[in-house]
Protein backbone atom coordinates (compact mmCIF):
# COMPACT_ATOMS: atom_id res chain seq x y z
CA UNK A 1 0.00 0.00 0.00
CA UNK A 2 1.18 3.44 -1.51
CA UNK A 3 1.63 5.84 2.25
CA UNK A 4 1.72 9.69 1.59
CA UNK A 5 1.53 12.60 3.98
CA UNK A 6 1.98 16.11 4.17
CA UNK A 7 1.19 18.26 6.79
CA UNK A 8 2.18 21.44 9.31
CA UNK A 9 3.06 18.87 12.49
CA UNK A 10 5.88 16.86 13.60
CA UNK A 11 7.85 14.70 15.74
CA UNK A 12 9.23 14.43 19.08
CA UNK A 13 10.96 11.18 20.39
CA UNK A 14 12.72 12.88 22.95
CA UNK A 15 14.00 14.44 26.14
CA UNK A 16 16.63 15.45 28.42
CA UNK A 17 19.01 18.35 28.44
CA UNK A 18 22.04 19.07 27.14
CA UNK A 19 25.57 17.42 26.04
CA UNK A 20 28.69 19.57 25.27
CA UNK A 21 31.57 17.97 23.23
CA UNK A 22 34.52 16.80 25.32
CA UNK A 23 38.05 18.61 25.75
CA UNK A 24 40.13 17.98 22.71
CA UNK A 25 41.56 14.40 22.71
CA UNK A 26 45.30 13.72 21.89
CA UNK A 27 46.36 14.65 18.51
CA UNK A 28 47.63 12.14 16.33
CA UNK A 29 50.09 13.73 13.38
CA UNK A 30 49.34 17.25 13.45
CA UNK A 31 49.79 19.27 9.75
CA UNK A 32 49.87 22.73 10.85
CA UNK A 33 47.95 24.30 13.11
CA UNK A 34 44.88 21.78 13.81
CA UNK A 35 41.15 22.94 13.61
CA UNK A 36 39.51 24.00 17.12
CA UNK A 37 36.76 21.61 17.90
CA UNK A 38 33.27 22.84 17.43
CA UNK A 39 31.01 22.42 21.03
CA UNK A 40 27.58 21.10 20.47
CA UNK A 41 24.32 21.32 22.94
CA UNK A 42 21.51 18.42 22.34
CA UNK A 43 18.22 20.07 21.62
CA UNK A 44 15.80 18.02 23.78
CA UNK A 45 12.82 19.03 22.62
CA UNK A 46 13.57 18.34 18.38
CA UNK A 47 12.04 17.33 16.53
CA UNK A 48 8.41 18.19 17.91
CA UNK A 49 5.82 15.41 18.08
CA UNK A 50 4.52 13.35 15.35
CA UNK A 51 1.31 13.72 13.67
CA UNK A 52 -1.29 10.82 13.22
CA UNK A 53 -0.55 8.97 16.14
CA UNK A 54 2.71 7.73 14.20
CA UNK A 55 5.83 6.09 15.73
CA UNK A 56 9.13 5.12 14.45
CA UNK A 57 11.10 1.94 14.10
CA UNK A 58 14.73 1.70 13.47
CA UNK A 59 15.92 5.01 12.18
CA UNK A 60 18.52 3.88 9.44
CA UNK A 61 19.17 7.08 7.94
CA UNK A 62 19.28 10.79 7.85
CA UNK A 63 19.99 13.52 5.49
CA UNK A 64 19.95 17.26 4.89
CA UNK A 65 18.61 19.02 1.91
CA UNK A 66 19.73 22.46 0.29
CA UNK A 67 16.51 23.79 1.94
CA UNK A 68 18.37 22.56 5.15
CA UNK A 69 15.00 20.17 5.69
CA UNK A 70 15.79 16.85 7.31
CA UNK A 71 15.14 13.14 5.91
CA UNK A 72 14.52 10.48 8.18
CA UNK A 73 14.38 6.85 6.72
CA UNK A 74 13.12 4.41 9.35
CA UNK A 75 12.18 0.68 9.24
CA UNK A 76 8.33 0.71 10.54
CA UNK A 77 8.22 -3.15 10.36
CA UNK A 78 11.01 -2.92 13.54
CA UNK A 79 8.29 -1.44 15.62
CA UNK A 80 7.18 -4.10 18.48
CA UNK A 81 3.39 -5.10 19.15
CA UNK A 82 3.96 -2.94 22.09
CA UNK A 83 5.28 0.44 20.43
CA UNK A 84 2.36 0.22 17.72
CA UNK A 85 0.04 -1.06 19.90
CA UNK A 86 -2.85 0.99 18.24
CA UNK A 87 -1.83 -0.78 14.76
CA UNK A 88 -3.05 -4.16 16.39
CA UNK A 89 -6.42 -6.11 16.30
CA UNK A 90 -7.59 -5.48 18.22
CA UNK A 91 -6.04 -1.99 19.36
CA UNK A 92 -3.59 -2.85 21.95
CA UNK A 93 -3.72 1.10 23.25
CA UNK A 94 -4.46 4.49 21.51
CA UNK A 95 -0.84 4.90 20.30
CA UNK A 96 0.82 4.29 17.80
CA UNK A 97 0.61 3.50 14.24
CA UNK A 98 4.07 3.08 11.88
CA UNK A 99 4.77 6.45 10.10
CA UNK A 100 5.57 5.92 6.63
CA UNK A 101 9.45 4.67 5.95
CA UNK A 102 10.73 8.39 4.65
CA UNK A 103 9.93 11.38 6.98
CA UNK A 104 10.78 15.07 5.68
CA UNK A 105 11.09 17.73 8.79
CA UNK A 106 11.31 21.51 8.60
CA UNK A 107 14.27 22.98 9.85
CA UNK A 108 12.46 23.47 13.48
CA UNK A 109 11.53 19.90 13.51
CA UNK A 110 7.52 20.29 12.02
CA UNK A 111 6.93 17.21 9.63
CA UNK A 112 6.32 18.76 6.08
CA UNK A 113 5.48 15.10 3.94
CA UNK A 114 5.92 11.41 4.70
CA UNK A 115 5.80 9.06 2.23
CA UNK A 116 7.05 4.83 1.38
CA UNK A 117 7.48 2.23 3.01
CA UNK A 118 6.04 -1.60 2.63
CA UNK A 119 4.18 -1.83 -0.75
CA UNK A 120 5.30 2.27 -2.28
CA UNK A 121 7.27 0.05 -5.07
CA UNK A 122 7.64 -3.12 -5.57
CA UNK A 123 11.63 -3.37 -4.61
CA UNK A 124 10.80 -1.26 -1.23
CA UNK A 125 13.79 -2.63 0.88
CA UNK A 126 12.33 -5.57 3.48
CA UNK A 127 15.21 -3.41 6.09
CA UNK A 128 15.26 0.16 4.73
CA UNK A 129 19.11 1.34 4.92
CA UNK A 130 20.26 5.08 4.20
CA UNK A 131 19.06 8.00 2.50
CA UNK A 132 20.29 10.94 0.16
CA UNK A 133 18.99 14.05 -1.15
CA UNK A 134 20.54 15.34 -4.05
CA UNK A 135 21.30 18.67 -5.46
CA UNK A 136 18.21 17.87 -7.96
CA UNK A 137 16.39 17.08 -4.51
CA UNK A 138 15.92 13.44 -5.80
CA UNK A 139 15.72 11.27 -3.14
CA UNK A 140 17.57 8.03 -3.07
CA UNK A 141 17.67 5.03 -0.39
CA UNK A 142 19.17 1.37 0.12
CA UNK A 143 18.18 -1.36 1.78
CA UNK A 144 20.31 -4.16 3.55
CA UNK A 145 17.84 -6.97 4.01
CA UNK A 146 19.33 -10.03 2.75
CA UNK A 147 17.86 -9.64 -0.66
CA UNK A 148 18.45 -5.71 -0.85
CA UNK A 149 20.24 -5.36 -3.63
CA UNK A 150 18.93 -2.09 -5.32
CA UNK A 151 19.19 1.33 -4.78
CA UNK A 152 15.97 3.56 -5.55
CA UNK A 153 15.74 6.95 -6.73
CA UNK A 154 12.40 9.04 -5.91
CA UNK A 155 11.09 12.83 -7.08
CA UNK A 156 10.94 14.50 -3.30
CA UNK A 157 7.37 13.46 -3.15
CA UNK A 158 8.10 10.03 -3.50
CA UNK A 159 7.65 9.09 -7.45
CA UNK A 160 9.78 6.89 -8.73
CA UNK A 161 12.51 7.45 -10.92
CA UNK A 162 15.09 4.97 -11.60
CA UNK A 163 15.62 1.45 -10.11
CA UNK A 164 20.09 0.24 -9.67
CA UNK A 165 20.41 -2.92 -8.93
CA UNK A 166 18.17 -6.13 -9.12
CA UNK A 167 16.22 -7.28 -5.53
CA UNK A 168 17.20 -10.82 -4.69
CA UNK A 169 20.22 -10.74 -7.25
CA UNK A 170 24.04 -10.41 -6.51
CA UNK A 171 27.22 -11.07 -8.29
CA UNK A 172 30.12 -10.17 -6.27
CA UNK A 173 32.70 -7.18 -5.71
CA UNK A 174 33.48 -7.00 -9.82
CA UNK A 175 29.83 -7.51 -11.13
CA UNK A 176 29.50 -4.31 -12.96
CA UNK A 177 25.68 -4.91 -13.27
CA UNK A 178 24.57 -5.96 -9.69
CA UNK A 179 25.06 -4.43 -6.00
CA UNK A 180 25.61 -6.37 -2.69
CA UNK A 181 23.55 -5.09 0.20
CA UNK A 182 24.17 -1.16 -0.56
CA UNK A 183 24.55 0.76 2.41
CA UNK A 184 25.01 4.38 1.09
CA UNK A 185 25.20 7.14 -1.76
CA UNK A 186 25.88 10.21 -2.57
CA UNK A 187 25.79 12.27 -5.83
CA UNK A 188 28.47 14.57 -7.61
CA UNK A 189 26.91 17.58 -7.89
CA UNK A 190 29.58 18.11 -10.61
CA UNK A 191 29.24 14.82 -12.65
CA UNK A 192 25.76 13.65 -12.00
CA UNK A 193 27.94 10.73 -11.24
CA UNK A 194 26.54 8.22 -7.74
CA UNK A 195 29.06 6.86 -5.86
CA UNK A 196 27.74 3.68 -3.66
CA UNK A 197 29.06 2.21 -0.44
CA UNK A 198 28.64 -1.45 -1.71
CA UNK A 199 28.16 -2.62 1.11
CA UNK A 200 26.98 -5.48 3.32
CA UNK A 201 27.14 -8.22 1.19
CA UNK A 202 29.91 -6.83 -1.19
CA UNK A 203 32.99 -5.00 -0.06
CA UNK A 204 33.90 -1.82 -3.11
CA UNK A 205 33.04 1.93 -4.20
CA UNK A 206 30.98 1.28 -7.35
CA UNK A 207 29.85 4.55 -9.15
CA UNK A 208 27.12 5.28 -11.52
CA UNK A 209 25.38 7.48 -13.47
CA UNK A 210 22.87 9.15 -11.64
CA UNK A 211 20.25 9.94 -15.08
CA UNK A 212 20.58 6.75 -16.25
CA UNK A 213 21.73 4.43 -14.06
CA UNK A 214 25.06 2.61 -16.14
CA UNK A 215 28.03 1.42 -14.68
CA UNK A 216 31.35 3.86 -14.92
CA UNK A 217 33.98 2.30 -12.21
CA UNK A 218 34.80 0.80 -8.78
CA UNK A 219 37.20 -0.12 -6.46
CA UNK A 220 38.36 -1.58 -3.01
CA UNK A 221 40.59 -0.72 -0.47
CA UNK A 222 43.43 1.57 -1.19
CA UNK A 223 41.72 2.09 -5.24
CA UNK A 224 42.81 -1.40 -5.99
CA UNK A 225 40.59 -3.73 -7.54
CA UNK A 226 38.45 -6.28 -4.77
CA UNK A 227 39.39 -9.64 -3.81
CA UNK A 228 37.38 -12.88 -4.09
CA UNK A 229 34.47 -12.16 -1.87
CA UNK A 230 35.87 -15.10 0.50
CA UNK A 231 35.39 -15.42 4.05
CA UNK A 232 37.41 -13.15 6.52
CA UNK A 233 39.32 -13.49 9.19
CA UNK A 234 38.00 -11.72 11.96
CA UNK A 235 39.25 -8.01 12.82
CA UNK A 236 42.16 -7.83 15.96
CA UNK A 237 42.23 -5.05 17.96
CA UNK A 238 44.41 -2.29 16.90
CA UNK A 239 44.66 -4.15 13.30
CA UNK A 240 44.04 -0.73 11.60
CA UNK A 241 47.16 0.80 12.90
CA UNK A 242 50.16 -1.75 13.24
CA UNK A 243 48.83 -3.84 9.84
CA UNK A 244 46.08 -2.59 7.66
CA UNK A 245 44.37 -5.12 5.83
CA UNK A 246 44.46 -4.57 1.90
CA UNK A 247 40.97 -5.24 1.52
CA UNK A 248 37.30 -3.44 2.75
CA UNK A 249 35.47 -5.94 5.68
CA UNK A 250 31.94 -5.59 5.33
CA UNK A 251 30.27 -3.13 5.37
CA UNK A 252 31.72 -0.76 3.54
CA UNK A 253 29.03 1.71 5.64
CA UNK A 254 29.28 5.32 3.95
CA UNK A 255 30.98 7.59 0.82
CA UNK A 256 30.92 11.34 1.01
CA UNK A 257 32.20 13.60 -1.02
CA UNK A 258 33.73 16.93 0.27
CA UNK A 259 34.20 20.18 -1.83
CA UNK A 260 37.42 19.78 -2.61
CA UNK A 261 36.23 16.52 -4.76
CA UNK A 262 38.35 13.99 -2.33
CA UNK A 263 35.90 11.26 -1.44
CA UNK A 264 35.76 9.53 2.02
CA UNK A 265 34.56 5.72 3.06
CA UNK A 266 33.51 4.36 5.90
CA UNK A 267 35.60 1.28 6.32
CA UNK A 268 33.50 0.10 9.29
CA UNK A 269 34.78 -3.04 10.81
CA UNK A 270 38.57 -2.09 10.01
CA UNK A 271 37.94 1.02 12.12
CA UNK A 272 38.96 3.50 9.44
CA UNK A 273 38.25 6.07 6.89
CA UNK A 274 39.62 5.81 3.79
CA UNK A 275 40.24 8.76 1.20
CA UNK A 276 40.41 8.82 -2.42
CA UNK A 277 40.17 11.05 -5.84
CA UNK A 278 36.81 11.02 -7.96
CA UNK A 279 38.60 7.79 -10.02
CA UNK A 280 39.53 5.75 -6.77
CA UNK A 281 43.12 6.84 -6.81
CA UNK A 282 43.51 6.13 -3.19
CA UNK A 283 44.84 9.61 -0.68
CA UNK A 284 45.37 8.53 2.65
CA UNK A 285 43.50 6.65 5.47
CA UNK A 286 42.23 7.43 9.32
CA UNK A 287 42.59 5.17 11.59
CA UNK A 288 39.49 5.49 14.51
CA UNK A 289 39.15 3.90 18.17
CA UNK A 290 41.36 0.99 16.36
CA UNK A 291 40.80 -0.78 19.60
CA UNK A 292 36.99 -1.21 19.02
CA UNK A 293 35.85 -5.20 17.99
CA UNK A 294 32.03 -5.77 17.07
CA UNK A 295 30.71 -3.28 14.17
CA UNK A 296 33.75 -1.33 14.06
CA UNK A 297 34.16 2.53 14.97
CA UNK A 298 33.18 4.66 11.69
CA UNK A 299 29.81 4.19 11.03
CA UNK A 300 28.91 7.59 8.95
CA UNK A 301 30.63 11.03 8.65
CA UNK A 302 30.12 14.67 7.63
CA UNK A 303 31.57 17.45 7.52
CA UNK A 304 31.68 21.01 9.42
CA UNK A 305 30.19 23.70 6.70
CA UNK A 306 32.95 26.17 7.01
CA UNK A 307 35.07 27.16 3.50
CA UNK A 308 37.45 24.51 4.21
CA UNK A 309 35.10 21.81 5.50
CA UNK A 310 38.16 21.81 8.33
CA UNK A 311 36.41 19.16 10.56
CA UNK A 312 35.70 15.54 10.10
CA UNK A 313 32.54 14.32 12.46
CA UNK A 314 31.96 10.90 12.43
CA UNK A 315 29.48 8.70 14.01
CA UNK A 316 30.84 5.28 15.80
CA UNK A 317 27.95 3.18 16.33
CA UNK A 318 30.00 0.72 19.17
CA UNK A 319 31.15 3.19 21.09
CA UNK A 320 28.29 5.62 20.78
CA UNK A 321 30.18 8.65 20.54
CA UNK A 322 30.46 11.28 17.40
CA UNK A 323 34.62 11.52 17.02
CA UNK A 324 35.39 15.09 15.88
CA UNK A 325 38.11 14.73 13.71
CA UNK A 326 40.90 17.21 11.69
CA UNK A 327 39.70 16.50 7.80
CA UNK A 328 43.32 17.59 6.82
CA UNK A 329 45.16 14.46 8.70
CA UNK A 330 42.70 12.62 11.14
CA UNK A 331 43.81 14.35 13.88
CA UNK A 332 41.53 13.95 16.56
CA UNK A 333 40.25 16.97 18.40
CA UNK A 334 36.97 15.65 20.73
CA UNK A 335 34.18 13.99 20.61
CA UNK A 336 30.40 14.00 22.35
CA UNK A 337 27.94 11.21 23.48
CA UNK A 338 28.17 8.31 25.50
CA UNK A 339 26.31 5.00 25.74
CA UNK A 340 22.69 5.99 27.24
CA UNK A 341 19.18 6.93 26.81
CA UNK A 342 19.07 10.38 27.66
CA UNK A 343 19.31 13.59 25.27
CA UNK A 344 22.47 13.33 23.79
CA UNK A 345 23.12 9.91 24.85
CA UNK A 346 23.22 7.40 22.14
CA UNK A 347 22.20 3.55 20.85
CA UNK A 348 23.64 2.46 17.97
CA UNK A 349 24.13 5.56 16.48
CA UNK A 350 23.91 4.78 12.78
CA UNK A 351 23.95 7.89 10.19
CA UNK A 352 24.70 11.33 10.67
CA UNK A 353 24.15 14.62 8.89
CA UNK A 354 25.36 18.21 9.18
CA UNK A 355 23.25 21.13 7.98
CA UNK A 356 24.56 24.59 6.83
CA UNK A 357 24.66 25.82 10.21
CA UNK A 358 26.78 23.73 11.30
CA UNK A 359 23.85 21.90 13.80
CA UNK A 360 24.05 17.42 13.67
CA UNK A 361 21.50 15.62 13.03
CA UNK A 362 21.55 11.47 14.19
CA UNK A 363 19.65 8.52 14.23
CA UNK A 364 19.87 5.57 16.15
CA UNK A 365 19.23 1.65 14.60
CA UNK A 366 18.90 -1.50 17.26
CA UNK A 367 16.46 -0.09 20.17
CA UNK A 368 17.48 3.12 19.91
CA UNK A 369 14.90 4.30 17.05
CA UNK A 370 14.79 8.45 17.25
CA UNK A 371 16.53 11.09 15.85
CA UNK A 372 18.62 13.43 17.16
CA UNK A 373 19.47 17.31 16.39
CA UNK A 374 22.71 18.93 18.49
CA UNK A 375 23.50 22.85 18.19
CA UNK A 376 26.17 23.87 17.00
CA UNK A 377 26.95 26.56 20.27
CA UNK A 378 30.74 27.53 18.74
CA UNK A 379 31.21 29.78 15.79
CA UNK A 380 31.92 27.87 12.53
CA UNK A 381 35.98 28.54 11.34
CA UNK A 382 36.05 31.28 8.63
Amino acid sequence: MRHVYRGPAAAGWLLGLLLLAAPPAAAQAPTGTPPAAPVYQVDPVWPKPLPNRWGIGQAAGVAVDARDHVWVIHRPRTMTKDEAGAAQEPPLSECCVPAPSVIEFDPDGNVVQAWGGPGHHPSWPENEHGIHVDHKDNVWIAGNGPNDHVLLKFTRDGRFLLQIGKTGETGGSNDTERLGRPADVEVDPATNEIYVADGYGNRRVIVFDAETGAYKRHWGAYGERPPPDEALPPYRPGEAASSPARFFRNPVHCVRLAQDGLLYVCDRANDRIQVFQKDGRFVREFVVAPATLGSGSVWDMDFLPDPAQSVLLAADGSNNVVHLLARGDGAALGRFGRNGRNAGDFHWVHNMAVDSRGNVFTTEVDTGKRAQRFRLVSQLPR
